[in-house]
């Protein structure tokens, strides 16, 4: 996954939830720990575990996400199921970056993301207008006569008002296009 640090550098950051004990953080005490949600369903769910055995506060049983990270635009909920939270992982470290983007268009709706980035993601582009151009120019030579009458970004942005194509954009000149249907 990645990232841009405070110099605008590139970083890689795998999603992982900070799970908070419940019990404790109603008491006033935080108690709570990292997790990589790439790992097994199964050692998410004994971290977790173990972090209410070892609560400061007895029989602690209920526990939150307070806190997140690597899961790009797309927001994950305080009360947000762990195998929930483990498919929006697999979903993003399947498809990258873009995958969190494609999540928080879909406000969340993992079925409809995946749709979207089996069924009509069309790549990465620096612009619109080189989408509008790379369609326009795929199996039909434009005369040079003629080229300069066409206004690729005019073009590119009707598609996307007209319900054709999304996009997100994941960093500047990082454009994802998908088509609609």
């Amino acid at each position: 996954m990645k990232s841009t640090d405070l110099r605008g550098e590139k970083m890689y950051t795998e999603p992982r939830v900070y799970v908070s004990d419940l019990a404790a953080y109603n008491s006033g005490v935080l108690h709570g720990c990292w997790i990589d949600v790439t790992q097994d369903l199964v050692d998410i769910q004994s971290e977790i575990q173990n972090l209410l055995k070892k609560s400061p506060v007895e029989s602690a049983e209920e526990y939150a996400i307070h806190d997140y990270e690597g899961f790009g635009d797309c927001l994950v909920n305080e009360y947000s199921s762990i195998l929930y939270v483990k498919e929006l992982a697999s979903f993003i470290g399947e498809h990258g970056e873009v995958a969190g983007s494609v999540l928080s268009y879909f406000g969340g709706t993992l079925s409809d993301a995946k749709m979207a980035m089996e069924e009509g993601y069309s790549g990465c582009y620096e612009s619109l207008a080189d989408f509008a151009e790379e369609i326009t120019s795929q199996g039909v030579e434009v005369p040079e006569s003629l080229a300069m009458y066409l206004d690729y970004e005019r073009m590119g942005r009707d598609m996307e008002l007209s319900g054709d194509i999304f996009t997100v954009q994941t960093a500047y000149n990082e454009v994802h296009v998908f088509w609609a249907n």
